[in-house]
């Protein structure tokens, strides 16, 4: 899958949208500081373990973890919001991808307050580090839409090249856009979006990832390669890839065993381990952050993709789309607690928690639809009729420091 063109991963994702369209027919520091400068958004200046695979570079040695602290998610408890974005409107946020709008939605009633038009192809809404922004990340229409967390109006979009996700380093000097279809990074000013730095990938599909505790070194999820790549955040490069298993060009059932899709990353609370959901393996990579290897692999459902990690900073909920449900694991003991199944079925993708925690909010990919649902047991709350392929829902504000980037990875 190395050196694919543009264009094929272009292809692949448009016919991700096509037949979300038929499925549904609808030196870096690592602390994140308190304070915030605002920015008007308008003008936005185990079961089941398998072998691991083979590295195909040589292990880097990571730093150690020694001085990691215990849980890394301390500050995304309930009542712990920054400051500078506590008095914005709890809003839930939901890209729709085949509509090319976006829908606010009312968390504390369930009603959509308003839809509106974007760019080309929005796939996730994503909290700026300061949370002075939200992006609207239009892949298709190469550009962001910021959307102002005050007021939820937005404003007008600003050219980048294929954002299909975004995120932004732990001391907040970049953001990074997943140019997925350009099989590369580029560093960008956090505030105006103008390119720094482009870093390439040497793996197809790079789309999600997350910082180990200090920041100095992150991991990348390759969709369209099977793989997963180490990346040294101080020198700009990768410099290990790991294949998790046989490649897929598109997000269908895998023909059989030993194929793999990584999508998510999310880096455990004692920052030991990273979780990599894997959408054709149907399950969940644990990954030592100190040494980028496998260290097991846990089954919860068909198509494993998305990531929320619950308010006690524990508990980490997993979206199985494929089938419809919800797993949780206890990220102290690496064991499933729970899975819990939409009624009638569905396909929950990406989102993110109530400030409160008690409420997980999840984009219903191929039904049109975004689904609430406690966090205590499953129960389903609310099935919200939105646009066309609801994507990487945004729930904001929400407790934390700092946003890491992608709908909302709050520290």
């Amino acid at each position: 899958m190395r050196g694919q063109p543009a264009a094929a991963v272009l292809t692949r994702r448009r016919a991700l949208t096509a037949l979300a369209a038929a499925a549904g027919g609808s030196g870096l520091l690592s602390a994140c500081t308190s304070t915030t400068s605002r920015q008007a958004a308008a003008t936005p200046p185990a079961k089941g373990t398998r072998a691991a695979p083979a590295v195909e570079a040589a292990t880097p040695t990571a730093p150690t973890q020694a001085t990691a602290p215990v849980n890394v998610y301390a500050d995304i408890a309930p009542g712990k919001m920054n400051p500078g974005w506590a008095r914005d409107k709890v809003r839930v946020y939901v890209p729709n991808s085949l509509s090319s709008t976006v829908t606010e939605i009312d968390p504390r009633t369930y009603r959509v307050i308003t839809t509106f038009d974007v760019g080309i192809g929005p796939n996730h809404v994503t909290p700026s580090w300061d949370g002075s922004v939200l992006w609207v990340n239009n892949t298709v229409g190469s550009s962001l839409t910021p959307i102002d967390p005050r007021t939820g109006r937005a404003g007008s979009p600003v050219a980048v090249a294929d954002p299909y996700n975004l995120y932004f380093t732990p001391d907040g000097q970049y953001a990074l856009v997943m140019a997925e279809a350009l099989n590369r990074i580029d560093f960008c000013d956090p505030h105006t979006m103008a390119p720094r730095y482009r870093m390439p990938i040497p793996a197809a599909g790079i789309n999600h990832m997350d910082f180990t505790v200090d920041g100095n070194y992150a991991l990348g999820s390759c969709e369209f390669s099977g793989s997963v790549v180490w990346i040294d955040m101080r020198a700009r490069k990768v410099v290990a890839k790991h294949t998790l298993g046989k490649a897929m060009d598109a997000p269908l059932m895998p023909p059989g065993s030993g194929y793999s899709m990584p999508q998510d990353v999310r880096l455990s609370a004692d920052g030991t381990i990273f979780y990599v959901a894997d959408m054709a393996a149907n399950g969940v990579w644990l990954i030592s952050a100190s040494q980028f290897k496998p260290i097991t692999f846990i089954r919860t459902g068909a198509g494993t993709h998305g990531f929320e990690v619950g308010r006690d900073g524990r508990h980490l909920y997993i979206s199985n789309r494929g089938e419809g449900s919800i797993s949780v694991l206890d990220m102290a003991t690496n064991k499933l607690l729970a899975k819990w199944r939409i009624p009638g079925g569905g396909s929950p993708d990406m989102g993110g928690i109530s400030p409160d925690g008690t409420v997980m909010w999840w984009g219903g990919r191929y039904n049109g639809v975004v689904y609430a649902m406690s966090t205590v047991n499953g129960r389903l709350l609310a099935k919200i009729p939105v646009g066309a392929g609801p994507h990487g829902v945004c729930v904001f504000p929400q407790p934390g420091r700092c946003s890491l980037g992608h709908t909302g990875n709050f520290r």
